[in-house]
């Protein structure tokens, strides 16, 4: 991609007016037709939000939007929105058992309230309080019980002289307890919370695990088999690529092979699973800086988990950017899908959403810029200025990109706000408009949802301030 060096937050600031501006009429409009008996609204055709039952990890977007909303514009409305349906549609993802979705449910939920009330955008309400804290104890505890061990016990980092970290177990996708998805590495903000709260998960004979480290654990898993560090693992071990499933044999726990459930194939990437991996191993090094250095030890210490968290970062952000996206910053869906090769050397020129061939996926595009500017202020604070800025240089020119049509949804008719997500490419879940042949022109909730956290993050750094999950 050409990264735009001299864009600002500030300079964003119009856009990202606009972006909500647009985003209260399009949460108004699904709030008033969408009939919750319906299940969760997922993502569009013809413009209008459809459910799809697979499992329900959508709703926690419909409702945190609402309070991204408020966040941003003050609007009473829309609080009042997100908190009565957090409220009463809620609960059942709290105590979920079945799903790696938590931090996408109820960290959007109950953790943005939370956060509005400490930083004083609410008043001060103790009882409510009580009740987001306890909601998220319990999901981190619930999620962090959907484990499976594998078979390795010595330590392991990407970086040489680290004393790494040993992925010896990881959080199970709903495919089963064999199934390690990129995906999950962001429910870890419900372990790593939790933790904060002071929880941990309790089991047989009253013994406790600790979240932060159970969290860690998932973490070094996911960067030992679903990231690729250019380090020799096999032939197509391209440094920053990431395989969005890792299956173990669970008679001995010993890794497989990769996998994929929504991209092309296990050895291309799915592009939005690489910016899961961006994004949340870029919140989880924030994280870290809160953490207790004592809370670090039985883990391999703050540097072993600070190096594995800041290879995997750095590897998936620079192929994102010099291996996969498009010129203008929006990658399409998968790094080297069926008829990719049709589309020339994509790379150096702008994404197009209405080509015949393979479909772009503006999702990615919100989430792994959410990621970049994250890990680019990490670094900066660090002292690693151009490192930096390259990665936040990268977020605000794909923040550029999606804040204006094509990709910003600008019809009223449209309930959706960021054009051009794709769900399911390999299943056929998306719609395909008439005279086309690939998906377009259609949204989702992660997307919708990550677009507008995007535009929070970035309205608050033009104002000297920032936001984290946390």
């Amino acid at each position: 991609m050409k990264i735009n060096a001299r864009l600002s937050a500030q300079q964003l600031q119009p856009k990202v007016a606009r972006v909500f501006e647009l985003a209260g009429q399009k949460i108004r409009a699904i709030d008033a037709a969408w009939d919750p008996a319906n299940g969760t609204p997922v993502f569009t055709v013809k413009g209008k939000y459809t459910s799809r039952g697979w499992t329900e990890w959508t709703q926690g977007f419909q409702f945190g939007m609402a309070l991204l909303q408020f966040d941003a514009t003050g609007d009473e409305a829309m609080l009042k929105l997100g908190r009565e349906k957090t409220v009463k549609l809620m609960a059942s993802h709290v105590s979920h058992t079945g799903v790696h979705d938590h931090g996408f449910n109820n960290v959007s939920t109950y953790g943005n309230l939370r956060r509005l009330m400490l930083e004083g955008k609410i008043p001060h309400n103790q009882d409510e309080l009580n009740f987001t804290e306890l909601a998220l104890k319990v999901s981190g505890a619930v999620q962090a019980a959907r484990h499976a061990t594998t078979g390795y016990r010595e330590p392991w980092s990407p970086v040489k002289g680290s004393a790494g970290v040993v992925p010896s177990g990881y959080v199970y996708s709903f495919n089963g307890p064999q199934s390690l998805f990129a995906d999950t590495i962001r429910s870890m903000r419900s372990l790593v919370v939790a933790h904060q709260l002071g929880h941990a998960l309790m089991g047989e004979g009253d013994k406790p695990t600790n979240l932060l480290h159970r969290a860690i654990e998932h973490a070094a898993t996911t960067a030992r088999f679903n990231v690729f560090f250019g380090q020799g693992r096999d032939t197509y071990d391209v440094r920053g690529r990431v395989a969005h499933e890792s299956i173990f044999n669970r008679n001995d726990g010993q890794f497989r092979c990769p996998s994929s459930q929504q991209g092309y194939s296990p050895f291309t990437t799915w592009t939005r699973g690489a910016a899961w991996i961006i994004c949340g191993f870029a919140e989880q090094l924030e994280f870290l800086e809160a953490a207790q250095g004592v809370d670090l030890d039985a883990v391999g210490g703050r540097r072993a988990v600070t190096d594995l968290f800041l290879e995997t970062a750095r590897a998936a952000s620079d192929y994102y950017i010099d291996g996969y996206s498009a010129l203008d910053g929006v990658p399409y869906w998968d790094s080297n899908a069926l008829n990719t090769w049709q589309l020339g050397d994509y790379a150096k020129k702008p994404a197009d959403p209405f080509n015949a061939f393979e479909p772009v996926d503006s999702s990615a595009a919100a989430i792994a810029a959410q990621g970049l500017i994250r890990l680019g202020n990490y670094l900066v604070a660090k002292g690693q200025k151009a490192a930096g800025n390259k990665y936040l240089q990268a977020g605000l020119t794909i923040a550029d990109t999606l804040f204006a049509e094509p990709y910003l949804s600008t019809d009223k008719k449209h309930q959706g706000l960021l054009l051009h997500s794709v769900y399911h490419r390999p299943n056929g879940w998306d719609h395909i408009p008439k005279g086309r042949k690939v998906p377009c022109g259609e949204s989702s909730m992660w997307g919708d949802y990550h677009g507008m956290e995007l535009a929070l993050l970035i309205s608050r750094m033009a104002a000297g301030k920032y936001y984290t999950f946390f």
